[in-house]
C-alpha cells in the first residue's frame, strides 16, 4: 500500500519554490532565452520587471507582460507552480496510478485543487506535442465564441407607454462580449485553435508565426490584422 506521505529532501528546489519551478520551466520552455507567447518576438530582448512572487518578464516589441505559464495548461491557475510539478512527478513515478484524493493529501491542496490538476495533467499527457508547425495549405480565421452581455453595453430609454425605463443593448457588431479565437487549419491535415485577449495584428501574426512553418501556402481573409504575412509566407 502506498504512503500518503513523501520526503521532499531528495528532490530539486524547483519542487519546494515557486520561482525555481518558473525558471526551471522557463529554461525547458526557452532554451535559447524567452519569447514572447504575444507576438512571438525573440530578437528584441525582454526584460524582468520586479516581483517577489513570480518571474514577470515584459516584451520589448509589444510591450505586454507574461510569464512562462501563459498558453499552458498552468495558465490562471493559483496554485503554486512547484505544486504542478510535485503533481506531475506523483502522477508518473505512481506505478497503480493515484486518485485526486491522494494528491488532496500529499499536496496538501484542496481535494477540488487536486481533482483539477489532475484532469489537466492527463488530458496534457493525452495531447500530442506542438513540436512540428503546419505545413502545406494553411488557413487561418479568426471568430468569436460564447460571451454574456456586459452591464456597460446596455443603454436606458423610456417606451412610448411606459414612464419606466427599459434596457436594450446598445453594442452591436464585431466580437461583442465574445472571446476572440483564432484557428489555424492544414488542409486534410491538423487544425489548432488558440484564444487571444484581442484580433490585433500582433496577436494574430504571434499565432500565426509561432504554429505555421514559413514554408507554407497561407490563406486568410483581408482582415487587416493580417496585412503583411503575405512578404513572410509561401505565395497562394
Amino acid at each position: 500500500m502506498e504512503s500518503d506521505s513523501f520526503s521532499l529532501g531528495n528532490l530539486g528546489p524547483h519542487f519546494l519554490d515557486p520561482l525555481a519551478a518558473a525558471e526551471y520551466l522557463e529554461n525547458i520552455r526557452w532554451p535559447d532565452g524567452p519569447v514572447c507567447p504575444h507576438c512571438g518576438e525573440s530578437d528584441r530582448t525582454p526584460y524582468r520587471l520586479k516581483s517577489n512572487t513570480r518571474r514577470l518578464w515584459k516584451c520589448a516589441a509589444c510591450r505586454k507582460q507574461y510569464t512562462v505559464t501563459v498558453g499552458t495548461i498552468f495558465e490562471s491557475s493559483h496554485i503554486p507552480l512547484n505544486k504542478w510539478l510535485l503533481a506531475f512527478n506523483l502522477l508518473c513515478s505512481s506505478k497503480k496510478g493515484m486518485s485526486a484524493h491522494q494528491l488532496h493529501r500529499m499536496l496538501g491542496v484542496t481535494y477540488k485543487s487536486a481533482w483539477f490538476m489532475a484532469h489537466r495533467i492527463r488530458m496534457a499527457m493525452a495531447e500530442a506535442p506542438f513540436q512540428t508547425r503546419l505545413e502545406g495549405v494553411v488557413e487561418a480565421d479568426e471568430t468569436y465564441i460564447g460571451g454574456r452581455t456586459r452591464r456597460t453595453n446596455k443603454r436606458q430609454y423610456k417606451p412610448l407607454d411606459s414612464s419606466k425605463p427599459d434596457t436594450r443593448l446598445s453594442k452591436t457588431g464585431r466580437g461583442t462580449d465574445k472571446a476572440a479565437v483564432v484557428t489555424l487549419a492544414e488542409r486534410g491535415g491538423r487544425a489548432r485553435s488558440f484564444h487571444v485577449a484581442r484580433v490585433t495584428g500582433a496577436e494574430l501574426k504571434g499565432a500565426i508565426r509561432r504554429h505555421v512553418n514559413p514554408t507554407a501556402r497561407l490563406m486568410t481573409d483581408n482582415f487587416a490584422s493580417y496585412r503583411g504575412l503575405d512578404a513572410e509566407y509561401a505565395r497562394p
